[in-house]
């Protein structure tokens, strides 16, 4: 056992870092397998604008669960690629309105055969006691009901009295 497995509870951020890296290097594998060039940090971004085709950069953050700025490194990176593209809102000038080029359109294409592929060995992965993602779904509604600041906030105000 390693330190961080030693570590238990305390190391879950860790594990989860650990875990999501190994699911994204895998996913690069399967992609490069199957003769596609794609990042899979970005995924997020390709995904949703395949299902609502047209985006603000603020959109885009709330529905993939970004921050600002690292939503924005990512739509440059994937304009440098020529995935994305950007126009302004004719109603708000200031506005950014993003959506896939016709080079992501077809790279999603491509992908969706894959993508069954992934679903059905991460489904494999996943389909344990413990089922990962109903879990994840599980502490994802706890976090919005309150933070883990919050709470350990709270328990030491706890332990202070």
């Amino acid at each position: 056992m390693n330190a961080i497995e030693q570590a238990g509870i305390l190391a879950i951020s860790t594990r989860l870092l650990r875990l999501s890296e190994q699911l994204r290097r895998d996913g690069l594998l399967i992609y490069k397998e199957h003769g596609i060039e794609f990042e899979p940090k970005w995924f997020p971004v390709i995904y949703t604008l395949h299902i609502k085709p047209l985006l603000s950069v603020v959109e885009i953050a709330n529905e993939i669960g970004y921050s600002h700025p690292s939503t924005i490194s990512l739509l440059k990176e994937m304009e440098k690629q020529k995935l994305v593209q950007s126009k302004k809102d004719k109603t708000d000038e200031r506005k950014r309105l993003l959506q896939l080029t016709a080079k992501g359109r077809l790279l999603v294409e491509q992908m969706k055969p894959v993508w069954a592929i992934m679903v059905d060995a991460i489904t494999e992965l996943i389909s344990t006691q413990n089922n990962l993602m109903q879990a994840i779904i599980e502490v994802e509604g706890q976090v919005q009901q309150q933070g883990f600041f919050q709470r350990a906030l709270a328990i030491s105000k706890k332990q202070d009295r």
